[in-house]
C-alpha cells in the first residue's frame, strides 16, 4: 500500500510549464560562440600557415557565418 500525503490547495505552488526549457533549441543557443581574429592567428600559426589580416577578418566572418548557420 503507497502512503498519500493530503495538503491545502493554498500549500501548493503552481507555475505554468515552459516547454522551451525541454527543446535541444535552447541547450544549443547557450554553446554558440564567436571564433575572434586571435584565435585564428593562433590556429594557422601552429599549422605553420601564412597569414595577412584581411584573410584573417575574411576567415572570421566566414567562420562565424557557418557556425550561425548550424546553429539554427
Amino acid at each position: 500500500m503507497k502512503k498519500v500525503e493530503v495538503v491545502l490547495s493554498k500549500e501548493v505552488e503552481v507555475k505554468p510549464l515552459d516547454l522551451s526549457a525541454f527543446t535541444e533549441e535552447r541547450a544549443q543557443s547557450g554553446a554558440v560562440r564567436r571564433v575572434s581574429k586571435k584565435e585564428i592567428r593562433e590556429i594557422a600559426e601552429g599549422l605553420g600557415l601564412p597569414y595577412d589580416d584581411t584573410q584573417i577578418a575574411f576567415a572570421k566572418k566566414l567562420l562565424n557565418a557557418y557556425i550561425k548557420k548550424e546553429a539554427v
